[in-house]
């Protein structure tokens, strides 16, 4: 399927391409991405209704926690390959569009 690559969805695909078998939770994304929950949230989605992202809600008990249950997300094994393939054609054009306003 193919993906819009907006700036908000490269900054999520590659901040969790930069450590594919980890999960990350979405206060944690922000902070790393930069970018706020209204638009984290509906890339978390896409990218989810897209196969590429899984989610799972965190096994604990939020009292003990001293905290809210946690939404981790971690990109699927096609996930890692679609993301790999995006961002790479994303530096290519970028590349190449740079070139031609330096011409």
């Amino acid at each position: 399927m193919g993906m819009r690559m907006t700036v908000p969805v490269a900054k999520v695909l590659a901040t969790l391409l930069a450590d594919p078998d980890d999960e990350h939770y979405g206060l944690g994304l922000m902070q790393r991405t930069g970018l706020a929950s209204g638009t984290l949230y509906p890339v978390l989605a896409r990218l989810q209704a897209a196969g590429w992202v899984e989610a799972r809600w965190e096994d604990e008990d939020p009292v003990e926690a001293g905290r809210p249950v946690r939404r981790y997300y971690r990109l699927t094994g096609e996930g890692v390959a679609e993301a790999r393939t995006a961002l790479a054609a994303l530096r290519k054009d970028t590349a190449v569009h740079r070139m031609r306003e330096a011409w």
